[in-house]
């Protein structure tokens, strides 16, 4: 038996059987092909880029919104459930632009295990580094998949050493390629002594495998030509003789990671990675909570917001509140306490997200991810229980880094503009800033690309055509402290506030100046670049 680590011995079957992951990678480095392959395995879809559904919904399945599927981009984090032998797959998709980085920080707050995607050619990009420092953050379990390893890669033994010196993880190879390019024909399976041999004619053709008695079983050179196979012998003995053997326990502390060799897009390595998944990484954790930790054996269902999905069906202007359950077995209907209002909400329509399709939810587990339908009652961070008063932690919100304020084309149109800021604030989307001094509204966004994502959502869901002009701030803290001090602050600098949607303060800033002043008149005021929601 493989050590368990931290993990609980004494989850109930159902809850066990599940696994919730997000795959984290570099824009480009084909996140998006492997998610559907997954799901192309996991039954939830058909064919690949084609899902149970008619004509215009034929889209790549985890991209919702239409800038999305126009830019081929990923920019908001969606979570799709399938089960594949015998277990429960609860995916998480990260958006892959890195104007959006704050969405892909709070899933992963929502996530047990991640899959790393590694281009081939190009190795370990800056995207890639900065969510493996989150992960890493959170002691994550990582699975590492080098894709398109049938294009011109890099050397795999460089490949391997570059993980391990640029984000300072052991590398235990699970699979190993044979050939590279033109001449990738599979790679053989280190754990379990088997060949996987790729189909270039059929890409969406699981590979064929052929059980070997170690890499000398005379079978090999019926399937290997000769000096690819003289090459793999070579290489597997190296690796075996310099590489760390895969660890369990090493690998769920996060120091040590398994790789596959692949292509996406060929459908190749993919089932190896789920097996991977299934086998090594761990059933649902326990979340921290301000008060203890909530372990999902409890029989009490508790869970947190991780993200806000305004007009996920534009037919129906809905909210969808992403659950993570932490806790218990939830069945449809149940009422459960929102702590932030102190209010019961009967969870009357909860959703799974089945690839494009959402189906209701009659029970989920813990490990789980549930879209709890709302009419903005429900925020990032907020906790629902069956009773108890929980704050889970651990879920940011950072401070912007480009601000521009916002006007309505229309001024008679000033409310309606109002309520559409409020709405992608809470979503997470940016953040709103309502000036203490003088009208409009300033927002603010980690990229520059959420500006137009903004722009354009305004624009498409709510008919309001919007003006985005720079504004004299490039800068913005929360403030926090003894209220005297508080309040002082705020009369003091009456015309550098403003109120974010919650009606918190934050103090606007223009250049370094304002804050080290701010910091010498006021020294019993915190001013925090970063605002940790919770309910």
């Amino acid at each position: 038996m493989l050590d368990q680590g931290h993990i609980s011995p004494h989850l109930p079957p159902e809850i066990a059987r599940r696994r919730t992951f997000a795959i984290i990678s570099h824009p480009d480095a084909g996140k998006t092909t492997l998610t559907e392959k997954l799901l192309l395995y996991g039954g939830a879809i058909q064919m690949a880029g084609q899902v149970r559904a008619k004509g215009e919904a034929r889209r790549t399945r985890s991209d919702f919104m239409k800038m999305e599927q126009e830019r081929g981009i990923s920019v908001s984090a969606s979570a799709m459930s399938f089960e594949h032998e015998g277990h429960w797959f609860n995916l998480v998709d990260t958006p892959g632009h890195e104007d959006f980085s704050e969405d892909t920080y709070r899933t992963l707050t929502a996530v047990d295990a991640a899959v790393m995607v590694i281009d081939g050619a190009k190795g370990v990009e800056s995207q890639t580094r900065k969510l493996f420092e989150v992960c890493r953050l959170r002691d994550m379990p990582i699975l590492t998949f080098c894709n398109k390893m049938d294009r011109e890669s890099r050397d795999t033994f460089e490949i391997i050493d570059e993980i391990q010196e640029s984000l300072a993880i052991d590398v235990a190879p699970a699979s190993w390629p044979i050939g590279k390019g033109r001449d990738f024909i599979g790679c053989y399976d280190l754990i379990y002594d088997r060949l996987a041999l790729m189909d270039r004619a059929d890409r969406n053709v699981r590979a064929q495998a052929v059980q070997l008695d170690g890499l000398d079983d005379p079978r090999a050179a019926e399937h290997v030509p000769a000096d690819l196979l003289a090459e793999l012998r070579e290489e597997v003995e190296m690796a075996r003789g310099l590489l760390p053997a895969f660890d369990r326990k090493a690998f769920l502390e996060g120091t040590l990671t398994p790789i596959w060799f692949g292509s996406a897009i060929n459908s190749f390595g993919v089932q190896e990675l789920m097996r991977g998944l299934a086998q090594y990484a761990p059933p649902p954790r326990p979340c921290p909570a301000a008060s203890r930790e909530v372990r999902p054996e409890e029989p009490a269902v508790t869970g947190f917001v991780f993200k806000v999905q305004a007009n996920m069906d534009p037919k129906h202007r809905d909210r969808v509140a992403f659950l993570r359950l932490c806790s218990g077995h939830f069945r449809r209907g149940m009422k459960l306490r929102h702590v932030r209002s102190g209010k019961t909400m009967t969870i009357a329509n909860p959703v799974l997200f089945m690839a494009a399709e959402r189906e209701l939810a009659d029970d989920a587990w813990a490990g789980d991810i549930i879209g709890v339908p709302n009419h903005g009652q429900l925020r990032i961070g907020d906790a629902l229980t069956e009773g108890e008063e929980l704050r889970f932690t651990g879920i940011p919100a950072f401070a912007p880094e480009l601000l521009q304020s916002v006007r309505a084309g229309d001024p008679m149109k000033a409310k309606h503009l109002e309520k559409a800021l409020t709405q992608f604030a809470e979503e997470g989307a940016a953040k709103l800033f309502k000036p203490a001094v003088g009208s409009g509204f300033i927002v603010g966004v980690v990229g520059a690309l959420q500006f137009e994502v903004l722009a354009s959502r305004i624009e498409q869901e709510y008919g309001l055509p919007v003006r985005l002009e720079p504004t004299q701030f490039n800068g913005a803290r929360w403030i926090s402290g003894p209220r005297e001090a508080v309040e002082a602050f705020i009369k003091a600098n009456r015309g550098h506030m403003a109120y974010d949607h919650d009606g918190d303060p934050v103090y606007m800033t223009r250049m370094q100046w304002d804050l080290d002043r701010a910091a010498r008149d006021h020294p019993e005021v915190r001013l925090s670049a970063v605002k940790e929601t919770h309910a």
